[in-house]
Order: structure tokens, then sequence, then C-alpha cells
């Protein structure tokens, strides 16, 4: 194994975030200052070819790559931000219906829920919080600009 393929392998090792590509070679540029990308990307698919890691499209634009590949898991997955989470739980009755195989052999599932994850979900809250409170400031400052033109009606 060569050294790039062993600093990558050993960047990636209990690394649950689920980095593409672009993450792993800037990591890997902090110990070889002269890799380069395509060299990651090589090594990434190589060690993907080879089962040491898995190379996974989860729909956010870009390849992650997952070292967990010791056990069956599924994936969470934030539609804001991009985050990747590794999913432990055993999801019963996950199947192809009988006949709709298609001419498939499934042997495995994998599961990809979506959401906003925690940092996402704080941040909508506030932006929400935020909103509300200028809707409130507007709706205030119109009763109260209304109220002054009503007054002035009365009084004359």
């Amino acid at each position: 194994m060569t050294a790039q393929r062993q600093c990558i392998f050993r960047l990636l090792q209990g690394d649950s975030s689920h980095p593409s590509a672009e993450v792993v070679y800037e990591r890997a540029r902090r110990e070889m200052e002269t890799i380069s990308l395509r060299t990651v990307y090589q090594a990434l698919n190589e060690l993907a070819s080879l089962g040491e890691i898995s190379a996974l499209d989860l729909g956010t634009g870009t390849t992650r790559f997952d070292p967990n590949v010791e056990s069956v898991h599924h994936h969470l997955v934030c539609r804001r931000c991009g985050k990747v989470r590794d999913l432990h739980a055993e999801l019963r009755g996950v199947v192809v219906p009988p006949g709709s195989e298609e001419g498939f052999e499934v042997t495995t599932a994998e599961v990809v829920f979506r959401g906003l994850c925690g940092e996402c979900r704080l941040a909508n809250e506030s932006v929400l919080a935020n909103e509300s409170v200028r809707t409130n400031e507007a709706v205030l400052a119109n009763e109260s600009v209304l109220a002054n033109e009503e007054g002035a009606l009365w009084q004359s």
C-alpha cells in the first residue's frame, strides 16, 4: 500500500462525518503537502473497490466516503447542510415486494432518512423566531399608524 493510500485510510478511520474527496484531500495535505486531489480520488476509489470503505451517493451532489463497512447501517442526511450520520437501527420489513424485483437479486437494503440536523434545525427556529418578531413589529406599527389616523379623523 502506498504512503498516500495509507495516509488516506488512516484519516478515514473512525471518521463518522462521511467526508467527500475534497475534505479528505484538505486533511491529507496537512500531512503530505504534495498529494494531489487526483491521487486522493484514485486512492478512495481503490479503497472502495477493495471493500475497505464505502462510496456513498446520498443525493448531496458529492460522493461521500464511509469507513464503517463492518456493520450494516442506514444514514441520516441533513437536507440543508448535507451532514451525513450513521443510523444503527434494525429496520425489519424493508423488502422488495414479491414480483417487483425487476430481475434483480436483492441482497441488502439501505435506508436514507432526510431532514434537518440539530444545528440547522436550531438555525431554522431562530430564523422563524426573528421573522415572527419582525412580523409582530410590523403589525404593531401598522396598528399604531391606523390608530393615529383614526384619532385624527375623530378630532376633525
